[in-house]
């Protein structure tokens, strides 16, 4: 029985010591590499006496960063990604809440981790402990007394109060996503995956133990090509790349431009999305380009260990029909519930709750949030049970298939009416040459303002929208952009347009 995830790249090390395991493009580690080198790490960790506690990983996107996370978990220990590219408030807000003994940097950041409020905490260099002689012993008794529920890693959201949220994550919930997601995208020894995501993100899961499970391979794409549609496909054609699993935003942005007229993804085969709703002309762009690819919908939040619906395109959808999240994994269930904590009636929006082993450990340091999204089921209350509410909206549709409808914080009142923002974006992309939409409420003079990539003109979208909308949903500001704004995880990012916004008012 497998109770650790390094089981899966001791076993890959064994049997394909050779072969290229992550790479940039220029730089890479074999599987035999980054198993010596993690194992070096751990045994630096041991002789430190660190163990149970959060190592910060401070490192650029690369194959030696995620050689750190497995030397990490390797000395008892679990990681805390981080990057100089997040705001430096954050960086030190995260680092007063772990309060960790030890920062792994590479040379790139390690005169920016020196300026941070360290509290004691050691600084090495990455390249200083990979090359240190494993403890073999010393390693094995680390792993003999670990457990499945014990961590692997905190990785840090967004908070609505504007402190982050530290998820932490298990053994156990990482190995059962892994095994569940190898299966549904049939990820074996002949996957190429391109990696979008920073490291620092949960998203990047898929890549990084999926490559290690099945014996495949995994491209950290480099950021900047991310803006450059041909390069990025060019790049994708190059290393032969044939799975992704993105955000929306990065396919689209593909798709909008026009990129297929220059030059297609030649060995794509599998494409999963998820995070935000694909519009459906530009799912239908894709699957025109690539008609041999699979297309999968997943969905999930950080809180329960990456995705844990799945929905694999079987059919087209019209103009403004939603994409549904199918169904959950095996081993996880989706309740919906409606206000009075009861199963929402067949066809009845409820919020998306979930339970099962795919469930995080909650917050690190912060019990107050984790007791207000990790609760009790109501559905059962015989015996303490976690479910994970989700804040998100769904329901049913009529063929069963689970619909993603709105977040919670994404509905407003207007004009006496509830309004979904969403459905605004989602029918001002239904708009002739409409590549992007993106959507936000100024409360405080009541107003829905929509921003949007394409050709139209504000005043030609005005009135495409009075044909769609009723007049309560209508927006009363619309902007042209030449590019919406993107997190780091490439989703739009709304909180850039409201500080944009407000900022200009």
């Amino acid at each position: 029985m497998r109770h650790n995830v390094l089981n899966d790249l001791w076993r890959t090390a064994r049997e394909k010591p050779d072969k290229l395991a992550f790479s940039d493009g220029v730089n890479g580690l074999t599987f035999g590499e980054v198993c010596r080198q993690s194992r070096a790490v751990g045994t630096f960790l041991h002789q430190r006496g660190i163990c149970r506690r959060p190592v910060v990983v401070f490192m650029e996107k690369s194959p030696q960063e995620v050689a750190a996370f497995f030397g990490v978990v390797a000395g008892g220990c679990f990681y805390v990604p981080l990057d100089a590219e997040m705001p430096a408030g954050r960086i030190q807000l995260i680092l007063d809440n772990v309060q960790t003994p030890l920062l792994i940097c590479d040379s790139h950041t390690l005169e920016t981790a020196r300026s941070f409020r360290l509290d004691g905490a050691e600084t090495v260099l990455y390249s200083d402990i990979a090359g240190l002689k494993p403890d073999d012993a010393a390693l094995q008794v680390i792993y003999d007394h670990t457990l499945d529920t014990d961590p692997i890693y905190v990785v840090f959201t967004s908070g609505s109060t504007g402190i982050p949220k530290g998820v932490a994550a298990c053994h156990r919930s990482v190995l059962d996503y892994m095994e569940q997601l190898s299966e549904v995208l049939g990820f074996n020894e002949h996957t190429v995956f391109g990696s979008q995501t920073p490291l620092y993100f949960d998203a990047c899961l898929k890549e990084l133990y999926g490559t290690v499970r099945s014996g495949g391979t995994t491209y950290l794409i480099p950021k900047n090509l991310f803006s450059i549609p041909v390069s990025l496909v060019e790049y994708l054609n190059e290393h032969k790349i044939n799975t992704v699993c993105w955000v929306v935003s990065a396919l689209t942005m593909i798709s909008a431009f026009g990129t297929f007229d220059i030059v297609k993804p030649e060995f794509l085969r599998t494409i999963a999305f998820g995070s935000e709703v694909f519009p459906a002309k530009q799912l239908r762009l894709w699957r025109e380009a690539l008609p041999e690819a699979s297309f999968t919908n997943l969905y999930g939040p950080t809180e329960g260990t990456g995705m844990c619906c799945y929905y694999r395109v079987d059919r087209e959808f019209q103009e403004g029909e939603a994409i549904p999240i199918g169904q959950p994994f095996p081993n996880r269930e989706i309740l919906l519930l409606n206000e009075a904590g009861q199963s929402a009636a067949k066809g009845e929006p409820g919020e998306i709750c979930i339970r099962g082993t795919t469930l995080t450990l909650g917050y690190y340091n912060d019990p107050e949030r984790t007791a207000a999204a990790f609760v009790q089921n109501p559905l059962q209350t015989a015996y303490p049970e976690w479910i994970y509410k989700t804040g998100d909206i769904g329901r049913y549709n009529d063929r069963g298939e689970l619909v993603f409808v709105s977040r919670k914080d994404y509905q407003i009142k207007h004009m006496g009416h509830r309004v979904e923002l969403g459905e605004v974006e989602v029918n001002a992309a239904m708009a002739p040459d409409i590549q992007m939409t993106a959507c936000i409420y100024d409360g405080r003079r009541s107003k829905i303002v929509l921003y949007y990539v394409g050709g139209l003109t504000e005043k030609e979208l005005t009135a495409e929208l009075k044909t769609r909308l009723p007049r309560y949903m209508l927006p009363n500001r619309i902007f042209r952009l030449e590019r919406l704004p993107q997190t780091a995880n490439g989703k739009i990012d709304r909180k850039a347009l409201e500080a944009s916004y407000l900022g200009a008012r």
